[in-house]
């Protein structure tokens, strides 16, 4: 034990440590992965400009400018188990067979539309730049009206490879692409759709085929437009951001950067 080698102290009971560990509110036993987002000029200047529109949704509407939101969950393993899930009983938590099967995986692109919280779906067979310009194109068909399309996407492989920049340049300028920084793809709001569709329509399930998860998962988009589609509530303001940089420690940044936004 490390206080014992130390010599912290001579000997020092477990129950006493977790009564000290508790006091201090510290949790060794738990830990996540962070990524370091680096705030020189680029950075700053697409999130003031992503920030710019989250607060313009409504306005951006009403003059004909849609925004959209795009995101991937890639390699979805397919998980057949051979028994059902036991549901939840009086003093009996919710249990699943801990065996399964696997049948591949489903590369699952969607789209959000930030004025009504709908959601867009496509299932791709493969995760790379040509099938994601073809979802895409497909994503974005609904608003042929629109006179202008803000898309707001990260920057995986497939987004930023020459072949799909063009793709973008020929859709200019009816459509602006608007990219997050680099390692700060939680600025693009598809990833809260993501996270609530996963929890509502993924964990849990278990399905025999990819084709069963695929008629599965185009489905439960049309349930969750139907009942659970509504803007999320980004209250992250271009002021907040400001504020957050320049008043925030162990930032890695450009200082000039930040002076001059």
């Amino acid at each position: 034990m490390a206080a014992v080698e130390q010599g912290i102290v001579t000997d020092i009971d477990a129950m006493a440590i977790s009564r000290i560990m508790r006091g201090a509110q510290m949790q060794p036993h738990l830990w996540r992965y962070w990524k370091n987002t680096i705030w020189d000029a680029e950075a700053i200047k697409r999130t003031l400009s992503i920030l710019w529109v989250y607060e313009r949704i409504p306005w951006l509407w009403q003059r004909g400018t849609v925004v959209v939101a795009i995101d991937e969950k890639p390699n979805i393993q397919v998980l057949e188990r051979a028994q059902p899930t036991q549901l939840m009983l009086p003093k009996q938590i919710e249990r699943q067979e801990f065996d399964y099967i696997r049948h591949g995986t489903v590369n699952m692109l969607v789209s959000l539309t930030l004025q009504t919280g709908h959601m867009g779906l496509v299932c791709l067979p493969r995760n790379d730049g040509e099938h994601f310009r073809s979802a895409v194109r497909h994503l974005l068909h609904p608003y042929t009206c629109a006179k202008h399309i803000c898309l707001i996407i990260d920057n995986g492989p497939s987004h930023t490879s020459g072949d799909t920049l063009a793709f973008f340049s020929n859709l200019a300028p009816r459509v602006r692409v608007l990219f997050t920084p680099v390692n700060a793809s939680w600025l693009n709001q598809a990833e809260s759709l993501i996270e609530a569709f996963t929890s509502r329509y993924l964990d849990r399930g278990y399905w025999s085929s990819q084709t069963m998860m695929i008629n599965h998962l185009i489905a439960s988009r049309l349930e969750y437009n139907r009942y659970f589609a509504r803007p999320f509530d980004w209250e992250w303001s271009r002021a907040d951001f400001r504020f957050w940089l320049n008043n925030s420690p162990g930032l890695i940044r450009c200082k000039s950067c930040v002076t001059n936004h």
